[in-house]
């Protein structure tokens, strides 16, 4: 919608659309290697134990010899199953 041909200055294009200029420049990062491993295996070990939380998935974890934590597995698992 912010176009730098335009007339008017992207700093008022910003403005009139109530859009931050810092969305202009916001480029998305993708998930990083490791973080789709870890979402594999914690995909997969979820559907065998559903009722596993995040201290019983980060134990898991742990003795499979992966490095991360309970605050490491929450976002994950929340980003893997589906809404109640």
């Amino acid at each position: 919608m912010v176009s730098a041909e335009h007339s008017l200055s992207q700093r008022r294009q910003c403005a009139l659309l109530r859009l931050s200029r810092s969305s202009l420049y916001y480029q998305p990062v993708g998930e990083s290697a490791e973080s789709l491993m870890l979402m594999k295996i914690i995909d997969k070990q979820f559907l065998e134990t559903p009722w596993y939380g995040s201290r019983q998935m980060a134990r898991h974890m742990q003795r499979q010899g992966h490095k991360c934590g309970r605050h490491r597995v929450r976002p994950v698992r929340r980003e893997i199953s589906p809404p109640d």
